[in-house]
Order: structure tokens, then C-alpha cells, then sequence
């Protein structure tokens, strides 16, 4: 027992990191009636899922009454405040995170500073990620592999967390039109193969539309057919392996190109320069 909680349970990350999300702390508790915390500002993100009991959160103007199955997120920078009721002072667990990525991640599960709570989720098999969360930190011999496996089980929670919310992120998904999602999943894929031999057959295959319509599709979105897009990823890609000690060969190879002499005709005709000429001038 804590001051201001009946119950009180706290893991710190002792190898916090720069990285893609990186988890600082996670705990779990039951404050008393009306123990409030703010108005104040984090620079973290800093979820809470409740899991019995009722509390108010406010956070850009917007008051929120929360109760089990809400999640309410506090987003770095942001002035918050959030306060136990008095009669049935809430349960919760809540893990603060930074990185990278963080910020995207929230958005793809539809969160957002002026949507901050989620709705719908499964009070046990939540508490079942933060448990897991809190027991990564046993402060082993390798702290490192402990926020690896934190991580993870963030991952999971920000999922069970996406699917009780995919109202929200269906109604974004719905505002692209059919047109820009299907040449998204074109660019994606070029994105990822460009090293490998490409065809707009194999393309168009593989993504399950005409030829014809692919091309047609992609153009009006783009401005270039698939094939020059392509071309322009592995050229783009080509520049930046110049600037490493790779050989003409290996850059070649590595940018999808199976002959090094039509690769540098063909980066020579993209760039005005030859590959070896491009490397001297850096």
C-alpha cells in the first residue's frame, strides 16, 4: 500500500532506449475516492485501462467519465487532468512509453489527442497484457532482453486495444477512396520487392487486378506508370548505396539489376551521371 492507494504495484524499465517504443514504467492500482492527479503535462504517452470502478478524465477541453473497459491516453504535451470518483473509485493499470514510432502506433489503433478514449476492451484480458508487462522487468542479468519482451507485450496490448476500437479505424480507412487504397497496395509492394525481377503481369497478379486497370489506375494516381516508379525506387536506392563502399556489382545487384553495365547505362541515363562518375562527386 501506497499513499493515496489501497493497492499499488509499479515496474520501472532500467534499460529505457531511443528507440522505435520503448516502455518507461507500468503499474497497476486502486487510489482512493477522489485522489486526482494534474492538470498537468508529460512528456510521454501514458495509457490507463480501468478496470472496475468510475473516474473523470479531462483532457483538451473534453471531459471523459471513464469506467471498466475505457482506456484513456495521455499524449506527450498535452495538459491533463484525471480524478477517482468518489463513491466508486476506479481500478486501473497504466504503462508509460515513448519512441519513434509511438505516435503512429496510436494512430493506427484510431487514438488520437482529441479522441484519447477507447472504449469496448475486456477488463481480463487487458490486465492480462499489463501483468506480463510489469513481470518483463524482473531485473535479470539482461535488461536489454527485458525491454525487448516488454515491447512486445505493449505490441499486443495496443491490438486488443485496436480491435475494441475498430469503429474508429474503419471510418478512416473508408475517408481514401478504393482507387487510393489499391495503388497504395501497389507502391507497397513495389517498395518491398524492388530488388527482386518485377512484372506489371506479376504485379497485377499478385494484387489481384486486370493489367490494364492497374496501369490505368496508377497513372491517374501517380502521375507514373508502375514500371517508372519502380524504376525511380531502385534508382533513388541506388544513389544511397553509392555513398558506402559497396563495389558498382554488388549496388547492382542490390537495386534489382542482374548486369552492372546496363544498371550504370541505365543510372547514367536517370542521374546524367555514371555511377563511378556520381561517387567521385560525393
Amino acid at each position: 500500500m501506497t499513499l493515496y492507494h489501497s493497492y499499488f504495484d509499479l515496474a520501472l524499465n532500467t534499460h529505457h532506449t531511443d528507440s522505435e517504443l520503448s516502455i518507461l514504467f507500468s503499474g497497476e492500482g486502486k487510489p482512493d475516492p477522489e485522489h486526482k492527479q494534474g492538470p498537468v503535462v508529460h512528456d510521454y504517452y501514458l495509457i490507463h485501462t480501468v478496470f472496475a470502478g468510475e473516474g473523470i478524465f479531462e483532457m483538451r477541453g473534453r471531459t471523459y467519465t471513464c469506467k471498466a473497459g475505457d482506456t484513456f491516453i495521455i499524449f506527450p504535451g498535452e495538459l491533463f487532468s484525471y480524478i477517482a470518483d468518489r463513491d466508486k473509485p476506479w481500478h486501473y493499470a497504466w504503462v508509460g512509453f515513448t519512441g519513434r514510432k509511438a505516435g503512429t502506433l496510436l494512430e493506427s489503433i484510431g487514438a488520437s489527442a482529441q479522441q484519447a478514449v477507447i472504449s469496448g476492451a475486456t477488463p481480463r484480458s487487458i490486465r492480462h497484457y499489463y501483468r506480463h508487462i510489469r513481470r518483463s522487468f524482473q531485473h535479470s542479468a539482461f535488461p536489454q532482453l527485458e525491454d525487448l519482451e516488454a515491447e512486445g507485450w505493449l505490441r499486443l496490448l495496443l491490438r486488443e486495444l485496436g480491435r475494441a476500437n475498430a469503429s474508429r479505424i474503419t471510418e478512416r480507412a473508408e475517408a481514401a477512396t478504393d482507387i487510393e487504397r489499391q495503388v497504395a497496395q501497389a507502391i507497397r509492394y513495389l517498395e518491398l520487392q524492388y530488388t527482386q525481377a518485377v512484372s506489371i503481369e506479376q504485379l497485377a497478379r499478385n494484387l489481384g487486378y486486370h493489367r490494364t486497370y492497374l496501369c490505368k489506375m496508377f497513372k491517374q494516381s501517380t502521375g507514373l506508370s508502375p514500371m517508372q516508379y519502380l524504376f525511380n525506387i531502385r534508382m533513388e536506392r541506388a544513389k544511397q548505396l553509392l555513398q558506402t563502399s559497396m563495389t558498382i556489382d554488388q549496388v547492382a545487384s542490390s537495386v534489382g539489376f542482374n548486369d552492372a553495365l546496363f544498371f550504370s547505362k541505365q543510372f547514367r541515363k536517370w542521374s546524367g551521371k555514371a555511377p563511378s562518375a556520381y561517387r567521385k562527386e560525393l
